[in-house]
């Protein structure tokens, strides 16, 4: 660990390199970051050798979050009792805290992940910056290659993914931004690796040698341990050296049988050293991994080329206006819940998000101010995160995120779509509105609409919405909605913000429907309300159902904007 001085002091924020591609990678390589040990530590207690100052509370919150994404993102109360070690009191008041929090949910006896969680992985890949620099050039060479292309950076021992541009297809990779290997059985593990010191290299030998070895990597396929796994161990130093002389690397089935890859570093601008790691991903059934070095690997050094213009043409982001308050909303919370809401443990996760693309290095003081924290609190929130290697300490006494922040629900959510993401709003709303609710996109030529998402009404009668459906878009008030923003005849759809459509379909069912946007404001799908004349009046529908369905919009357009900030959103 740091000194504690580290947290005692400032200095000016944006100082030795903030806003810069060094900055970008700071704490990647985990320098400050804690040991291997971090990894795991979270569930029951603090872990030994844990600061006096550390925030129980806040790493019991983290091992919760943690062991919920280790399953994929559900697990039972019971489930997450056993995982975690914690009192079945305890795991429900920190369940209970992160879905006030909006970062998980209740599904049945379930805890799930919500999309709002992404918003801390969110804030990491913003201070970044490297995937919103980079992402469009590695999209490009997908597309070109019709191959996966995915963007890496280092994490301890291991490397993380932070951009993933997969190919759907029926044998396809799976990994997801957030994922974490082990160095050496990618090959960008090998290319990270030629920058490791001796004391990186005793650590990966350690954590290697011990018993749980690839345990921690919950991202591999079920055969975690390959039957080879000692000699990948004795032959990584050798594949790092060739890595170090020849600038590339490759991965012939080293994650699993069939999967091949090339890598080729980005390094810094400013510093020369590697930032991420671009690689090119496939199947043997389409190239072996010789082919990989003739074929492929020279446009993957040519985008890795463009990659590296990119990084040396970008502008340091100036910082807006720097949040404030970001925690005060947690006082509230305490006194309407009590007990039930652990304040320290919302306290400490709201801190992870003051950092952002215009502040991705921060002070105390800049925490204290973003939060409304104390400056107490704020330096144990920060010590804490520091002993979970959530947060690094800078030579400049300011602190920057690491990647271990994906470890916090991002994986699971980063695959979502927007049905599935819609679909717990689309059941809480039929449920209060005793009326079936639907979601629904335009097919390609814009003739018709396709239902997407849909939840029933507990009633005798109801009208039943069946996945896949198509219906004339012009006939129905969610074609009429998504089809407003381009139909000059619908201008009265557009600029009310929803269709109602009465008995032109069916006699006797009337529909209501209002848009859901996405970032660019374009409306990416509709959301319906459907009833029966008898049951309500025209009127009863605009007062009674619209600003319920309204507000169901907002709930979905928010979660979209959350999820898709930094990984791309199917609408069906």
């Amino acid at each position: 660990m740091p000194a504690m001085t580290s947290v005692d002091a400032d200095a000016p924020a944006g100082t030795a390199g903030a806003g810069t591609v060094g900055a970008r990678t700071a704490g990647a390589a985990g320098a400050g970051a804690g040991t291997v040990g971090a990894r795991t530590a979270g569930a029951a207690g603090a872990g030994a050798g844990a600061p006096a100052e550390v925030v129980g509370p806040l790493v019991r919150g983290v091992g919760v979050l943690r062991r919920l994404t280790e399953a994929g993102g559900t697990l039972s109360p019971s489930a997450l009792e056993r995982a975690t070690g914690l009192a079945r009191s305890t795991v429900d008041r920190i369940t209970g805290t992160l879905s006030r929090m909006g970062y998980v949910r209740a599904d049945g006896r379930d805890i799930v992940l919500a999309p709002r969680v992404m918003e801390l992985g969110n804030a990491y890949l913003a201070a970044l910056r490297l995937p919103a620099l980079l992402d469009a050039r590695a999209d490009a060479l997908a597309d070109e290659l019709d191959e996966s292309v995915s963007l890496a950076v280092p994490d301890l021992d291991g490397i993380r993914f932070i951009h993933q541009a997969t190919r759907r297809r029926a044998l396809s990779v799976s990994f997801r931004i957030g994922d974490l290997l082990p160095a050496e059985r990618t090959a960008p593990g090998a290319l990270f690796a030629t920058e490791w010191t001796g004391q990186d290299w005793t650590r990966w030998r350690e954590h290697r040698s011990g018993t749980a070895r690839d345990a921690t990597f919950f991202a591999l396929p079920p055969r975690a341990e390959p039957p080879d796994h000692d000699a990948l161990i004795d032959t990584f130093p050798e594949r790092v050296e060739r890595a170090r002389r020849g600038g590339w690397a490759l991965d012939d089935q080293l994650i699993e049988p069939g999967l091949v890859a090339v890598s080729v570093p980005v390094r810094d601008p400013g510093t020369g050293r590697v930032a991420c790691v671009a690689s090119v991903v496939s199947h043997t059934s389409r190239h072996s991994a010789a082919d990989l070095r003739t074929s492929l690997l020279p446009r993957l050094r040519t985008t890795v080329e463009a990659m590296e213009a990119d990084l040396r043409a970008a502008v340091p982001v100036r910082p807006g206006p720097a949040p404030a308050g970001l925690a005060t909303w947690t006082t509230a919370s305490k006194h309407e819940l009590g007990r039930d809401f652990v304040e320290s443990l919302a306290r400490g996760l709201t801190v992870l998000t003051a950092f952002d693309e215009g502040r991705p290095a921060l002070t105390l003081s800049d925490v204290a101010r973003a939060t409304g924290l104390s400056r107490a609190t704020a330096r144990r929130a920060l010590l804490t995160h520091e002993h979970l290697g959530l947060v690094a300490a800078r030579p400049d006494r300011t602190f920057a995120l690491t990647p271990r922040v994906l470890d916090l629900g991002f994986p699971p959510q980063s695959r979502t779509s927007l049905p599935r993401l819609a679909g717990p709003h689309l059941r809480t709303l039929a449920e209060a509105l005793h009326e079936p609710t639907a979601l629904a996109v335009l097919t390609s030529d814009g003739e018709e609409i396709q239902y997407t998402a849909s939840a029933a009404a507990g009633r005798v009668l109801t009208v039943h919405i069946t996945v896949g459906t198509r219906l004339p878009a012009p006939a129905t008030a969610l074609g009429r909605t998504l089809l407003a923003d381009t139909t000059p005849a619908l201008s009265d759809v557009r600029s009310q913000g929803y269709a109602l459509v009465d008995e032109e379909l069916e006699s006797g069912v009337r529909s209501l429907a209002v848009p859901v946007r996405d970032r660019t404001g374009r409306a990416v799908a509709a959301l319906s309300v459907t009833t029966h004349a008898a049951r309500r009046t025209l009127d009863d529908c605009v007062q009674t159902l619209l600003p319920a369905l309204r507000s169901t919009a907002d709930l979905i357009r928010t979660d979209l904007h959350t999820a898709s900030r930094f990984t791309p959103v199917p609408p069906a």
